[in-house]
């Protein structure tokens, strides 16, 4: 597969990368559906073997579980991929808001006093992106992964002033000297968010949500990534999966999927434009979804494009774009 510079990280990354957030299940929703985790090895397997060798998760998909899918497959080839993963999202019995925590017993049918210190919870309780937390997380999602060092560590959305404070970034520094991390970035949902990372000067990367629909990004952050060397991870190119042409306006999804809250004309609109799509794929003689990397991988300031996949079939359609 083509290979691409990760920015100043320095790292050749190959142009599509795999996303691990489908593979976390849906055991606490905020997903992509029910998986099966043996195809879900496979699909990791069968991406390496195409020439993939970028791997982006987070510690909270299905709350640890993409992170232990994915190190599992990756027994035996760790040295030869590029694992990111992310930081932030609070599932762990640790520093819980006493706010919430009638809540969280509530959903766990126990107090939160029977649960052992820093376990992980049925629910992202809060975000938190303090030196202590990091360093806690990170070593959870080094066990889970089984690895002693992290590619590239991101933070996971953020706000506002913490992209833009200096002080936010020098855990991740820190961690850099022992040899934990290699690199870091931060992942955002607004363009001002990139902006932000890009101006502190402190993040190795951006990753950020561009596809044919949300084309905010275009204006005025890939000009300043590019000229900043910040690497750009692209995810969401298929918004969600309602670019791959397989839905319909009135499609219903499993409760937890994402998709199921979305508003209904949203998910209309998004459709309507994935049937011009599917015509316009097939004179291309490409899939729908290939048509929808292609778009993103078409803009020179993207290092890589990360698309979920959970299966062997997604894997080799989505990376023979790239052969």
């Amino acid at each position: 597969m083509k290979r691409r510079v990760l920015g100043r990280t320095g790292l050749a990354v190959s142009a599509i990368g795999f996303g691990g957030w489908a593979i976390g299940g849906n055991a606490f929703g905020n997903s992509y559906g029910s998986t099966d985790d043996a195809e879900s090895r496979r699909a990791v397997r069968r991406a390496h073997e195409l020439g993939c060798n970028f791997f982006d998760t987070a510690d909270v998909y299905g709350h640890g579980h993409s992170e232990e899918v994915l190190g599992d497959a990756l027994r035996g080839i760790r040295h030869d991929v590029i694992i990111a993963t992310k930081v932030g999202g609070n599932f762990y019995n640790r520093d819980v808001n006493p706010l919430v925590a009638s809540r969280i017993a509530e959903a766990l049918g126990a107090p939160l006093e029977r649960v052992p210190a820093d376990a992980p919870l049925p629910v992202t309780h809060d975000a938190n992106f303090s030196p202590s937390y990091v360093r806690f997380a990170v070593e959870q999602s080094l066990r889970r992964l089984g690895t002693d060092y992290i590619d590239l560590l991101q933070l996971h959305n953020p706000p506002l002033g913490l992209i833009a404070d200096p002080e936010t970034y020098q855990v991740f520094e820190d961690l850099k000297e022992e040899g934990k991390i290699r690199s870091y970035g931060v992942s955002v949902h607004p363009p001002e968010e990139g902006i932000a990372a890009v101006e502190v000067t402190r993040p190795d990367t951006v990753q950020i949500v561009y596809n044919i629909v949300r084309r905010e990004a275009e204006d005025r952050f890939f000009g300043l990534a590019r000229a900043a060397n910040v690497g750009v991870i692209a995810r969401e190119p298929l918004a969600n999966g309602l670019l791959a042409g397989r839905y319909r306006p009135d499609s219903t999804w499993e409760k937890g999927d994402i998709r199921a809250r979305m508003p209904r004309p949203y998910v209309a609109q998004v459709v309507g434009l994935a049937e011009r799509m599917k015509e316009l794929a097939g004179q291309a003689g490409v899939t729908p979804p290939q048509l929808a990397l292609r778009f993103v991988l078409d803009n020179e300031a993207v290092s890589v494009v990360i698309v979920g996949m959970k299966t062997v079939a997604q894997v080799e359609e989505n990376l023979s774009l790239e052969q």
